[in-house]
């Protein structure tokens, strides 16, 4: 089965504690050097320019590229050939205060810096484009969130399949009762260590930095540790420090459909179990498992009935749906089941076959995306927020997958009190929703 959230073709080759108290001045009321109409372009900086950082930056392309931050200057010389002309940085603090023409930061970073640039940003009027998960830690999701509302400006979260059209397919289909009411949400992942290192006990090795790498910038807020090459480049997501696992990564790919469609607010509970629970915690403490489970529980809403979502990760699926024709791929890379009491479906088709050919498409009610990078640039100038900008989706879409990664770590069910922002049955479990910072970093 294809992945429901695809990144467009085009798009991706196109281009080659509490928060401090500070003054926040929307954007629509600054004007000035900061305001960009339509016809104008965007003075963009990227943070993070390997791997997505690359990506992302290239497909903003069309706009003035201006500055580019890497701590590791090898990613810096490989962007710097395609934007000769942009002004180069290892430190994302330097970048902001010193080019006061940049309007928009796209932050692609390993996870655990994507708050501390994305807040540094959102408090100095830029508009800012971050990767998935959004963040680290739930507490910086819930921030994030507020910070974006009361800055009032245009933010994006780098999951690019919330604006494909099977992602409209589904919530189509929900909406228009074709399926019924919808009583559980199943998705996962397939993916396998090698792609994110997990279940390993941290090294004890301690080979020379690279001379390129600012090992200090790269760990940011994360505690202080040697470097090693197991964490840098790309491997950092399965380290509990610096990535969100196999959940973080993929979580808010698969599930933005199902959140817009069934607007789920806060669970009630959430509970996991992992291959984790077999090991010591000099694994366990490290990194993120080989396989989980998490199961989040959501209560009735308005129209909407109670249900359950439920994560597979690392080969682990759910039965195999009755409806489904033998010899169909089911829970094969990054899949998603949803079950209603008419009906069910495997990513964005009703099965089996011969139903969706019965009920042919939903209703065309929601508009279509002129592409995901295009919703953040034209929100940016001025137009409607994005389809996964920080307050109406992102935010609160990556705070509910990472509760899950918490119930991982603690291996109990969790109560969860969302207004209050705390678990009402574990002190362990709430002391994971904001972990310290190093010293001299803050949001």
């Amino acid at each position: 089965m294809r992945s429901i959230y695809k990144i467009n073709r085009r798009e991706m080759l196109s281009a080659g504690a509490a928060m401090a108290a500070v003054t926040i001045v929307p954007r629509h009321v600054l004007g000035g050097p900061n305001f960009k109409p339509p016809s104008e372009k965007l003075n963009i900086a990227g943070v993070g320019m390997g791997g997505m950082g690359s990506v992302d930056i290239q497909n903003c392309a069309s706009e003035n590229i201006v500055a580019l931050c890497d701590v590791d200057q090898r990613a810096l010389a490989q962007n710097a050939q395609r934007f000769p002309n942009a002004k180069q940085y290892s430190d994302f603090r330097k970048m902001l205060e010193t080019q006061k023409e940049i309007d928009a930061v796209i932050c692609a970073t390993p996870d655990h810096n994507h708050a501390v640039v994305s807040m540094m940003a959102m408090k100095m009027g830029k508009h800012v484009f971050c990767q998935k998960p959004l963040t680290h830690s739930v507490y910086e999701a819930r921030r994030m969130g507020e910070m974006a509302a009361a800055a009032g400006v245009a933010t994006q979260m780098g999951n690019q399949g919330q604006a494909s059209e099977e992602a409209r397919l589904i919530c189509e289909y929900i909406q228009s009762g074709a399926i019924g009411a919808v009583y559980e949400v199943h998705a996962g992942s397939s993916r396998r260590p090698p792609i994110s290192p997990r279940g390993i006990p941290r090294p004890t090795q301690t080979p020379p930095t690279p001379p390129e790498l600012n090992w200090d910038l790269w760990l940011g807020p994360a505690p202080q540790r040697p470097y090693h090459p197991t964490y840098h480049p790309f491997s950092w997501r399965g380290w509990w420090d610096f990535g969100t696992g196999v959940l973080g990564d993929i979580g808010c790919h698969q599930l933005s459909a199902v959140f817009k469609a069934l607007k789920p607010g806060h669970p009630t509970s959430v509970e996991a179990c992992s291959s984790n629970y077999q090991v010591g915690p000099e694994i366990a403490d490290q990194t993120a498992p080989k396989s989980s489970i998490t199961r989040w529980q959501f209560p009735a809403a308005g129209d909407r009935a109670a249900f359950t979502i439920t994560w597979w990760d690392g080969g682990l699926r759910p039965p195999r749906p009755e409806e489904l024709e033998p010899g169909r791929p089911f829970g094969e890379g990054d899949w998603l089941l949803i079950l209603g009491e008419k009906g069910k479906m495997l990513g964005h088709e009703l099965i089996p076959e011969n139903k969706r050919r019965q009920i042919g498409a939903p209703p065309r009610v929601l508009e279509r995306s002129p592409g995901h990078y295009r919703e953040w640039i034209q929100a940016c100038k001025g137009g409607k927020p994005a389809g996964s900008n920080f307050v109406d989706h992102a935010a609160h879409l990556a705070e509910v997958v990472l509760l899950g990664n918490i119930a991982i770590r603690t291996n109990q069910k969790l109560l969860w009190d969302g207004d209050n922002l705390r678990f009402t049955n574990s002190e362990e479990a709430n002391l994971l929703i904001n972990p310290p910072y190093r010293e001299g970093w803050s949001l």
